[in-house]
């Protein structure tokens, strides 16, 4: 199983950008998908996570602003993030807790990380 993210890049405070998260391999069903980012000098922090079920929760920082939401018959996750602050910045990292079968057990993966830069 891999997850490849892309999507980030140089934008203005106040832009937008889409990060999206392609998941392939033996893959059953995708339980839970994550955005987490990292700034330089800092740790690893959660940015938005997403249930199967369609439950989701945000950082406070960015409620508001960003959406988390999964395309699962294209094995898709997506990060819409509006008003862009450059505190924003940071490396994006994807992340899922996917069934490889129809057992109940799951395993995370992560994707490699898409850089974000927002400009003031």
């Amino acid at each position: 199983v891999q997850l490849q993210a892309s999507g980030g890049g140089l934008v203005q405070a106040g832009g937008s950008l889409r990060l999206s998260c392609a998941a392939s391999g033996s893959i059953f069903s995708i339980v839970t998908t994550g955005w987490y980012r990292q700034a330089p000098g800092k740790q690893r922090e959660l940015v938005a996570r997403q249930t199967d079920g369609g439950n989701t929760n945000y950082a406070d920082s960015v409620k508001g602003r960003f959406t988390i939401s999964r395309d699962n018959a294209k094995k898709m996750v997506y990060l819409q993030m509006n008003s862009l602050k450059p505190e924003d910045t940071a490396v994006y990292y994807c992340n899922a807790d996917i069934r490889r079968d129809s057992g109940t057990n799951t395993f995370r993966y992560w994707g490699q990380g898409t850089q974000v830069t927002v400009s003031s």
